[in-house]
């Protein structure tokens, strides 16, 4: 008997709980979620449409959103892996050192949007490019210590690897002077932190 191909059932779980975590989506930011091309986000949006999980607004600033079955979907899909996987206590443990960590992410991101001039906290207008290192020195050890966690999540579920690529690539753009991908937009460090946060606690089945 043939083996049944879980392929596209995968791919059609990591568009839609892609969904779930980062909101309403266009094409482009759903590619870079979960690292497949347009045409098979394209393709799996499609597929979720024609059963009621997502929705569509159309024209010029098109975007895709999850319907409320969506929603329930995810859930108990995203629930079945978890346990098929046997991964709760896993993913579990993980989740409480990223909240050690997250404190220290978001006092980083305080520190890169504002410093302090003549002890005045002002806006970071990135004109002293000493202090950016220093910030961005100390993002850089963060992720060092998130990798850790990292790992450990992407051993169980092999779909939170796709973090670690993210999370450091958006460092080595800042590093190289793109200094948005530190706080702002959506492929930035802080937003793609806040993702990962937002798919620990869907895994979880928890609230914020």
């Amino acid at each position: 008997m043939n083996r049944p191909d879980t392929r596209v059932a995968d791919t059609n779980l990591l568009v839609l709980h892609a969904l779930r975590c980062v909101g309403a989506s266009d094409f482009g930011r759903l590619s870079l979620v979960t690292g497949l091309d347009e045409s098979a986000v394209e393709s799996e949006l499609l597929d979720l449409e024609a059963v009621g999980l997502v929705g569509r607004v159309p024209g010029a600033m098109s975007g895709w959103w999850l319907t409320d079955a969506g929603r329930a979907a995810d859930a108990e899909r995203i629930t079945a892996e978890l346990e098929a996987a046997g991964a709760r206590g896993a993913v579990g443990a993980a989740y409480d050192r990223f909240l050690v960590l997250n404190p220290e992410l978001l006092d980083l991101c305080a520190a890169w949007q504002l410093r302090s001039v003549d002890g005045i906290t002002v806006a970071n207008d990135h004109s002293e490019p000493g202090y950016d290192a220093r910030v961005l020195d100390r993002f850089a050890d963060l992720d060092r210590r998130a990798a850790t966690v990292r790992a450990e999540l992407a051993a169980v579920l092999p779909r939170f690897g796709r973090y670690g690529v993210r999370l450091t690539g958006a460092l080595d753009r800042a590093a190289s002077g793109e200094l948005e991908y530190v706080t702002d937009g959506l492929a930035s460090y802080h937003t793609v932190w806040a993702e990962l946060h937002e798919d620990l606690l869907a895994t979880l089945g928890m609230r914020r």
